[in-house]
């Protein structure tokens, strides 16, 4: 199964999405919107600018623990990944997002 957006609301009325793998994983997440519309802004950035390796911005936290960020062409970040055990699974993560990030599905549940 190819991957889906999740779009949600925090009791404070903040819009967010994380996008999901076929195997349900969450494998980005944006960060918190105070519009509908800029959150799905996000979804679109995401989808147009996933497929390219250079606007993956691979980090380290300060525990050592590797993990990326997904930029936009203006570098501003879209999302942010999990922390990962290892490079290696950093890299599967990345992959995993250019694989899944086009997906047009969107399950709304603000």
């Amino acid at each position: 199964m190819a991957g889906w957006y999740e779009l949600n609301k925090n009791d404070k009325g903040q819009y967010h999405f994380v996008l999901k793998a076929g195997n349900s994983e969450v494998i980005l997440r944006s960060e918190q919107y105070e519009a509908k519309a800029s959150a799905d802004n996000g979804i679109a950035s995401v989808q147009k600018n996933c497929a390219m390796d250079t606007n993956y911005d691979r980090k380290d936290a300060s525990d050592g623990r590797p993990y990326f960020n997904l930029k936009a062409a203006n570098h501003q970040i879209i999302g942010t990944s999990q922390m990962y055990a290892s490079a290696a699974n950093r890299d599967a993560g990345i992959e995993s997002v250019k694989t899944n990030g086009g997906s047009s599905t969107i399950k709304d549940n603000s």
